[in-house]
């Protein structure tokens, strides 16, 4: 029987593996993550860093300086939450916000994209086996690994890399890049011919974890696929770790329209989902460089 080989185990993996790795995976001792604790907290203080989770801080402050006898004061933090979470929710300007990061990674065709020597494929795409589900459940992002298997099939390169774990404080679930190999699988890409890393949790993660797994396969440049939205902070975290990427984008948010209506400027809570992720982009992209994990793009 055919097998290939988890990175995160070190073990041979079969078809069979895949529905109830939820229940028997079990974490390897030198995973690359923070402590569970520490990556709880930073995704707390993320939501509370959202547009959302602004808004509702300077409400809830504003109702606190009404009960204090600040009426001025109150009033003008409610309405600055309000503002601001409308602002956000805005179909209008969350597509702006979006298109900021997109448009510097437009879609290419199949056929002007360079051979490399493999595809690499993030995660954040593709929730796992756990019950009740019996199947990976695909998100929006899934673009991403159906856009990594074309790109396979257009003979782009030999190898695809998946990169993807798992949340600490979810044990029921096995890594993603166990339930992105499935789909690729369905995808009619041979097991043979993709590598798994499944011990990343973060986009600076999956750069370290996949720079160990291309050293020890000698492998140098590599087509980075990813959400446009996504992308340019990707790509940073990628060539930060001396890697040699070609962004490949997809799952692009925002399309083209040829007139707009008045419904672009009605607060709708798809737009506010879809600006909050460019702000996570652009918050996530700050604290990189900040710490010294990005590298500017390439011009």
């Amino acid at each position: 029987m055919e097998q290939f080989v988890d990175r995160g185990v070190q073990r041979p993996v079969r078809r069979a593996d895949l529905r109830s790795r939820s229940r028997t995976y079990s974490e390897p001792k030198m995973a690359l993550k923070l402590p569970g604790e520490s990556m709880l907290l930073t995704k707390v203080l993320t939501a509370l860093a959202m547009p959302l989770g602004i808004g509702v801080i300077l409400i809830l402050g504003g109702l606190f300086a009404l009960l204090g006898r600040w009426p001025v004061a109150g009033g003008g933090l409610i309405s600055a939450g309000l503002l601001w979470v409308w602002l956000w929710a805005t179909p209008a300007f969350s597509d702006w916000v979006r298109g900021s990061l997109e448009r510097d990674y437009p879609p290419v065709a199949l056929a002007s994209l360079p051979n490399a020597d493999a595809i690499v494929v993030l995660g954040g795409a593709i929730a796992g086996v756990v019950s009740p589900r019996l199947f990976p459940d695909l998100s929006d992002a899934a673009d991403r690994v159906w856009h990594a298997a074309r790109v396979y099939h257009a003979g782009k390169a030999p190898l695809l890399v998946v990169s993807g774990g798992r949340l600490p404080w979810r044990d029921e679930e096995a890594p993603e890049a166990l339930a992105m190999l499935a789909f690729l699988e369905d995808l009619g890409v041979p097991r043979d011919r993709v590598l798994l890393e499944s011990r990343s949790g973060t986009t600076r993660g999956n750069a370290l974890e996949t720079r160990k797994l291309l050293q020890q396969r000698g492998i140098g440049r590599v087509l980075l696929v990813t959400s446009a939205l996504h992308m340019r902070r990707a790509v940073a975290a990628f060539r930060a770790m001396g890697i040699d990427v070609v962004p490949v984008a997809t799952d692009h948010e925002v399309v083209v329209r040829a007139s707009t209506t008045p419904l672009e400027y009605i607060p709708d809570a798809g737009a506010l989902a879809g600006g909050s992720r460019a702000f996570k982009e652009y918050l996530g992209f700050l604290v990189y460089w900040l710490r010294g994990w990005s590298l500017p793009r390439e011009r």
